[in-house]
């Protein structure tokens, strides 16, 4: 029997190595609509970029934000009929040839899939490109999940015969390779592994700033009024620097003694993020103590660091007439208006605290009072807001309860890198100040959690019309939940 088995090895061997070369083609194109807002492009071009095709393909990534009651496959076509024509074939019956179209709604939590004729997979294929996805959305990494899918895509279509999974099954199981559920997994442990050698970079650039600024990092405290109001809440922080910066340099030494085998694991990716996040932490809070210093002594550098400080609350003026505008916005509602007289009136005042300061009018400690009294008059319109756009969405008191206690969580009503990067946004708790950016955050938190319980007793499983609207057209393709 020993015999028998080592026989049928060699010969799956034999016919593995027998088979002719696979000719890899990357994307011909790339075309990238994502028109909800969540895609990292500086990481995911790159990425397909480098995905190899056993044929040359055009890839269309789509995602918009919609409702768990969308039919995804109607979205989509109506989609590329508006906008892309050419990703239909001449009759428009069907996907162009040579295209893979990959889309996501993460508001409505689907996933599609669609192909041109010569492109085209089997359904329980398609199936496995959307699963390949779907323990990554669930996690709300929407870049990494799309690779996923691209990459499993590439894998199934025009597969050439001796890559299939049946041809290993041949030899009873000795040589078993590819497969659905392995080529799920390795996906996910490819993306954890990206993740884990991401933070480390991360981790370790925010240790080496650390190290090298510490001395002047010392100094600066040293030179901080610890009479200010401002000045003794900074150095509050400062107390337990130094034992920080101690835990770090061992968390630092047991991230980069690990076995890189273990980067494709998801604990290892949290303990790399937690390494990183604290590194980043440290390296923010020396840089708030040099602005500390430099501000409230004005010195030859006061007016960088002024700026600095100011850089939220521009941040959210910025962002103001999108929130009071947008496809989800309530323009007529009293706060609405509110918030547009806030961005005239305060665009103003910014512009003359500066000069007052500049003029030795006004004390640096008052220029951060004033920047704190804005912040603090525009998170309480944003919470009159926040009710505003919630009662537009919500169907009934539940929804309305679910939505207002994800708007109200630190992580939404939590600031952007240049608040965290300031005094204020070091002093103060993360939920003292409302930011533009965390209302839209949050926002689209509570829309996600109701919609998630809306479709809670909706099927998962595989949707291949195209709605009503679709007409005759009979494109190769099917979408699913997660």
């Amino acid at each position: 029997m020993r015999k028998l088995l080592s026989i049928l090895a060699l010969g799956a061997l034999f016919l593995i190595g027998g088979a002719p070369a696979a000719s890899a083609s990357q994307a011909t194109d790339i075309v990238i609509e994502d028109t909800a807002g969540t895609l990292d492009a500086n990481t995911l071009l790159p990425a397909i970029e480098k995905i190899k095709f056993n044929e040359p393909t055009k890839v269309a990534i789509y995602t918009r934000a919609g409702n768990e009651s969308d039919n995804l496959n109607e979205e989509v076509l109506r989609f590329a009929r508006e906008k892309h024509p050419e990703w239909l074939s001449s009759d428009r019956q069907k996907w162009a040839d040579s295209l893979f179209v990959f889309a996501l709604d993460p508001a409505g939590r689907q996933v599609g899939t669609y192909f041109g004729e010569d492109r085209k997979v089997s359904p329980g294929q398609r199936d496995d490109i959307q699963n390949a996805t779907k323990d990554l959305f669930k996690e709300a990494q929407w870049t990494d999940g799309s690779i996923a899918g691209v990459e499993r895509a590439a894998q199934l279509m025009n597969r050439p015969w001796y890559k299939s999974p049946k041809l290993y099954a041949w030899s009873g199981g000795i040589l078993v390779v590819g497969g659905i559920s392995v080529g799920s997994t390795l996906y996910v442990r490819k993306t954890y592994r990206t993740r884990s050698e991401k933070a480390l970079e991360i981790g370790n650039a925010s240790y080496s700033n650390v190290s090298l600024d510490l001395e002047a990092t010392e100094l600066n405290a040293k030179t901080i009024n610890g009479d200010s109001r401002y000045g003794s809440l900074v150095l509050e922080k400062y107390r337990g620097f130094m034992a920080a910066y101690n835990d770090l340099a061992e968390q630092g030494n047991k991230a980069n003694d690990m076995d890189t085998k273990l980067h494709q694991r998801k604990e290892t990716a949290l303990f790399m993020e937690k390494y990183a996040g604290k590194a980043t932490e440290l390296d923010r809070l020396d840089d708030v103590i040099a602005d500390t210093n430099m501000l409230l002594n004005m010195g030859s550098g006061w007016a960088a660091a002024w700026e600095r400080q100011l850089a939220p609350l521009r941040e959210d003026l910025a962002e103001i007439d999108p929130l009071v505008t947008g496809k989800h916005a309530v323009p007529d509602a009293p706060a609405a208006i509110a918030l547009t007289r806030f961005k005239t009136m305060t665009a103003d005042e910014v512009e003359k605290w500066g000069a007052a300061l500049q003029s030795r009018q006004l004390s640096p400690e008052d220029g951060l009072d004033k920047i704190a009294a804005a912040r603090e008059e525009l998170t309480e319109v944003l919470k009159e807001y926040s009710e505003a756009v919630i009662a537009k969405f919500a169907k009934d008191k539940e929804e309305e309860k679910m939505m207002r206690a994800a708007m109200r969580t630190p992580e939404a009503s939590g600031t952007s890198h240049s608040s965290n990067h300031s005094i204020l946004g070091t002093v103060y708790p993360s939920n003292r100040f409302w930011s533009v950016v965390g209302f839209s955050v949050g926002y689209r938190s509570g829309r996600s959690s109701v919609q998630e319980s809306r479709s809670a007793s909706s099927s998962t499983g595989g949707s291949t019309g195209y709605g009503s609207s679709g007409g005759s057209f009979s494109g190769s393709g099917s979408s699913s939940r997660f």
